[in-house]
């Protein structure tokens, strides 16, 4: 079983996604990358060099939990072709990833928000998990922002859900996990920008024609996913 978007093509659309998610990315993460700096004093915050290793450690602890995640989808969508038809399998985890693609690209420009009920459903398990989070605040070290993203790298979030349902159709652990580390990379640089520029990417983000274009590729995605695996009519 193959990803959606085939071989490095799909890896590479991973990365493209998680970089296009960005503007997303600046209203859900934004206020965690901003308790950060809370054990920093105002001097430290604001120089770049010394604020770098919490940004880069908090996204590190972040990128590892996507990765794991990954993995645990991948397996989990490989154990599921054994038990039926693999070409089944195949068929509706690939539409359904293909699916969830449009979705995430229609609500990252805003015109539908269908995916923040399964935030909230994913919420009840972040009630449990959350608190482990607050018990590294205020981040006064790399150690301790590393942490803090291991936690917060399963907030409910309708664009690592989407991503996920992609690595469902990965075709095992180890794929799933290179999806999801593809993915996690690609939101890289916008969260590290964030720690920085935080004001000026919170207002580029609320720019209509910048959702619009970058749920419209992420859209795109999905369509040629599904273009893949749902037969074409024939001619008549």
């Amino acid at each position: 079983m193959n990803l959606t978007l085939s071989g490095s093509a799909g890896y590479g659309a991973a990365l493209l996604v998680g970089l296009l998610g960005g503007v997303h990315c600046v209203g859900m993460c934004g206020g965690i990358v901003g308790a950060l700096g809370l054990g920093m004093s105002p001097a430290r915050q604001s120089r770049i060099v010394t604020a770098l290793p919490v940004l880069l450690a908090y996204n590190l602890g972040r990128i590892a939990s996507y990765t794991l995640a990954g993995a645990l989808a991948g397996g989990v969508g490989w154990y599921a072709a054994q038990l039926v038809s693999v070409h089944r399998a195949q068929l509706v985890l690939g539409v359904a990833a293909g699916l969830f693609m449009v979705a995430l690209g229609l609500y990252l420009a805003g015109l539908w928000r269908g995916l923040a009920e399964v935030e909230r459903l994913g919420g009840h398990v972040w009630r449990r998990i959350e608190p482990l989070g607050r018990r590294l605040l205020p981040v006064r070290g790399p150690l301790q922002a590393l942490g803090l993203g291991a936690v917060w790298g399963w907030l409910p979030c309708g664009l690592v859900y989407s991503v996920l349902i992609w690595a469902l159709a990965s075709g095992g652990p180890l794929r799933g996990a290179l999806l999801m580390l593809c993915f996690g990379l690609g939101t890289l640089p916008n969260l590290l920008a964030m720690g920085v520029f935080a004001a000026r990417l919170a207002r580029l983000a609320r720019r209509v024609w910048v959702r619009v274009l970058a749920g419209g590729l992420v859209a795109g995605f999905g369509v040629l996913s599904l273009l893949r695996w749902l037969p074409l009519p024939p001619h008549a």
